[in-house]
């Protein structure tokens, strides 16, 4: 788990690298007040996305379900600057579907641990052709990074897209081609 008294001491070292006073009002608590912090936003190294996932409803048809705009806020692991933006979801269902709030809440495990966005497409992706025993996903991540907007090339407003798609999504390009359509309404 997350070890908060050690978080408060990396903190309190950082403040004073920077040639500031640990003591002073503005800056006494901020060691507290990031462990805290930690604590949600990498609160999804601890959870599995299965217990989302498990809860699924019979359908007789294989109709294509799609929930856009799921607003995700990550960390990139290499600067520990936060990246954000909305995910969009496809899937065929293979004789069940998740309850929609459960799209979200799988993209929220993921989302909450410092990593790439990369990565979070594909384990989005993954997570639902596994536990809901699709016949296709296909994820579509836009974010933006502080990381490349406030340091670096300061780049504001850049935005970065990642794609996953699987199942039979990786061979029906019309059936690809229709999902962008759809998630670009």
């Amino acid at each position: 788990m997350i070890d908060e008294k050690k978080i408060k001491e990396g903190v309190k070292l950082i403040i004073e690298a920077i040639g500031e006073d640990p003591n002073r009002e503005g800056l006494q608590e901020t060691p507290d007040r990031i462990a805290r912090m930690y604590k949600e936003v990498f609160g999804g190294l601890y959870e599995d996305s299965k217990e989302h996932l498990s809860k699924s409803f019979t359908v007789e048809e294989d109709n294509i379900v799609i929930e856009r705009d799921i607003t995700y806020y990550s960390m990139c692991e290499h600067h520990f600057l936060p990246f954000f933006g909305k995910a969009h979801i496809a899937y065929i269902p293979n004789g069940k579907v998740a309850g929609l709030s459960k799209l979200a809440r799988t993209v929220d495990v993921f989302s909450k641990r410092p990593q790439l966005q990369e990565k979070l497409t594909s384990d989005i992706g993954e997570a639902i052709m596994k536990h809901l025993d699709a016949k296709g996903v296909m994820v579509m991540v836009e974010g933006e990074h502080l990381c490349m907007t406030m340091r670096g090339v300061k780049k504001p407003g850049s935005k970065t897209v990642t794609l996953c798609y699987k199942g039979e999504f990786e061979t029906n390009k019309d059936l690809r081609d229709e999902v962008y359509r759809l998630m670009a309404l």
